[in-house]
């Protein structure tokens, strides 16, 4: 039974990400701080199974091929799913009459989304050459920058950007967000020109 529990929790990722998406889009100006801090929350949430399903995975010995393909499937919905939604014009609350953007711009998250069509291919490729091609340092710590800016750019938003350090924070994370999704892609071209030729 154990051998499933990290699948099982990748696929509670999956519906914690669900659940995101209709916080972030799902409101009033009456629940919009509300369902910021909830969005917040089940964010941080899907980021801990994350790890935690890697863990066990690693620690028991289970890996599968499940767990290969639907749990980079779920991050990659997670994150440039949220900074689709960051990108799209503005986040507004009559309630507090302010017109509010995230920082995030269009062309942003086209640089994240093209990342991982990049990578994806690139992986396909490798894979049906029978490279074993998962992810490698510069993905996690991809990875793990993008999730902080979503989370810096999300308690921003709760705090209708009136809070300085936070909006400092959330600034700096998305160029940090940036430059490590673009090195890392590089990374990976590299990575994948040496198997390829070996």
């Amino acid at each position: 039974m154990y051998r499933q529990v990290p699948n099982l929790i990748t696929i509670a990722r999956l519906v914690l990400t669900v659940i995101f998406f209709v916080l972030l889009n799902w409101h009033t100006p009456d629940t919009f701080v509300l369902h910021m801090w909830a969005a917040f929350v089940v964010f941080l949430l899907a980021v801990g199974t994350d790890w935690l399903d890697g863990f066990l995975a690693r620690h028991w010995k289970v890996e599968s091929v499940f767990g290969r393909v639907v749990d980079p499937f779920v991050d990659k919905i997670m994150i440039c799913g949220a900074f689709v939604f960051f990108s799209s014009n503005v986040f507004i609350t009559e309630a507090a009459r302010l017109d509010y953007t995230t920082g995030v711009q269009p062309w942003m998250a086209v640089v994240l989304i093209a990342r991982e069509f990049l990578i994806t291919g690139i992986r396909g490729l490798a894979e049906s050459k029978g490279i074993d091609f998962r992810a490698d340092w510069a993905g996690k710590i991809k990875m793990t920058v993008q999730c902080v800016a979503a989370g810096a750019i999300i308690v921003d938003v709760a705090e209708l950007g009136k809070v300085p350090w936070v909006h400092v924070v959330r600034d700096l994370a998305i160029w940090v967000t940036l430059a490590v999704t673009i090195l890392s892609a590089l990374s990976y071209i590299v990575r994948a020109r040496r198997l390829i030729k070996e």
